[in-house]
């Protein structure tokens, strides 16, 4: 009511207004001040009458934000910095299209707060295009869902112009379905686009002689890695080579991986902490060298594993950095079954306690059962169960 009233005042104002200049012009002289005090209270109003209209809208905005797309009252105000809704009717569309393709309302929370430009889209000829054409591609509701949760920037990009071109230029380097997993897991590609560092870095890694092969491993499979820029990149490939690293080998793939997607804190706590189980410089560079991802595994991980093989088991710690790979393994499913086997015929004598923990770990489970528990049944009847977890080993 009061905002009505100001602008019914403000009506009768502009029409007095309009009046006293059409019928006393000739009464107005210089330094009359009536029409220039009439005419300052009137902007003055106009100005204020603004200012209430703008303040309404924003909170109309923090409010939608707040009770439609489940945003907290801190996470709507600074969404509400980047988009400012006049109605509500062109947002209902955009989350009631992106809602039909599969997001949750946790995911749709994230959408919104991640990209809340994305409310003023043209739902019909801006983004439902896009995504039929994800769709078309295989994608499934739930993956697009993850996609668009993660990265829902990628709907701010032209359908044309980028999307098109960048899944053509993985198109003609790896199969359809690993551009796929790219466009569900590596999203940003298709945000950052492949002209401006993936291109030149692709081409500084064919220069250096990486195959083909390698390249598409990156692709497929570490894309952020060549989303680099350029200079950086060439930089991390140089130190690659420095270490040791042959580009015409997978492993250099993982190497790459592993110097460009992580800080340099990461590394020193890696090195730190297996320099603490008694690995030397050389040991820690050699089991980079043979597995470039045991500098990223989580302290915790590491010091399950090694206090695992290291103090129960009674394999030197050194014996491990010549077979990190160990480190990848899961504890639970691999490592603390067979071991509990291998302790049981350590402890029964019927095995040699030097046995390399390679011969343990590496094979497939077939292959160790037959040559660890089958072999041993007779003379031990519970060594199954003992793989099983359902008898501790010092019950047998």
């Amino acid at each position: 009511m009061a905002l009505l009233f100001k602008l019914k005042s403000l009506r009768l104002g502009y029409s007095i207004l309009s009046s006293t200049f059409a019928s006393k012009t000739k009464r107005f002289v210089v330094g009359d001040r009536k029409p220039s005090n009439f005419s300052l209270q009137i902007q003055l109003l106009c100005r204020h009458f603004t200012s209430e209209i703008s303040a309404n809208q924003h909170n109309f905005t923090v409010t939608y934000l707040i009770n439609s797309c489940g945003l907290s009252p801190k996470a709507a105000i600074s969404a509400s910095k980047k988009v400012e809704l006049q109605t509500p009717e062109r947002a209902d569309s955009v989350l009631a299209l992106v809602r039909n393709h599969g997001l949750s309302e946790a995911q749709l929370s994230k959408f919104v707060r991640l990209h809340p430009e994305v409310l003023l889209a043209d739902p019909e000829q801006t983004l439902l295009p896009k995504l039929r054409f994800f769709i078309s591609l295989g994608i499934s509701k739930e993956d697009l869902a993850k996609t668009l949760a993660f990265c829902p920037q990628i709907l701010s990009r032209s359908l044309e112009k980028e999307i098109l071109p960048d899944y053509n230029f993985l198109r003609s380097l790896i199969p359809e379905n690993k551009v796929v997993s790219v466009l569900k897991g590596r999203s940003w590609f298709f945000f950052e686009g492949h002209s401006k560092n993936v291109v030149p870095n692709i081409d500084l890694l064919r220069q250096l002689g990486m195959p083909q092969s390698c390249i598409n491993l990156l692709l497929a499979h570490y894309t952020n890695v060549l989303l680099l820029k350029h200079e950086r990149f060439g930089l991390v490939v140089g130190k690659v080579k420095e270490m040791g690293f042959n580009l015409e080998k997978a492993t250099s793939v993982s190497a790459l991986r592993v110097l460009c997607g992580r800080h340099k804190s990461v590394w020193n706590r890696s090195w730190e902490l297996y320099g603490r189980w008694g690995w030397s410089d050389d040991d820690i560079l050699s089991a980079f060298r043979r597995y470039p991802q045991c500098m990223i595994h989580s302290e915790k991980k590491v010091t399950e594993v090694m206090d695992l093989l290291v103090n129960n088991m009674g394999w030197p710690s050194r014996k491990i950095a010549q077979y990190p790979v160990v480190l990848s393994l899961s504890l639970k499913r691999r490592l603390i079954p067979r071991c509990s086997v291998v302790k049981v015929l350590f402890l029964k004598g019927v095995i040699d306690e030097n046995l390399h923990l390679g011969s343990v770990l590496r094979p497939v489970e077939k292959h160790f059962l037959e040559k660890f528990v089958t072999a041993y049944l007779k003379e031990i009847p519970q060594l199954l169960n003992v793989y099983q977890g359902k008898v501790e080993f010092q019950d047998v």
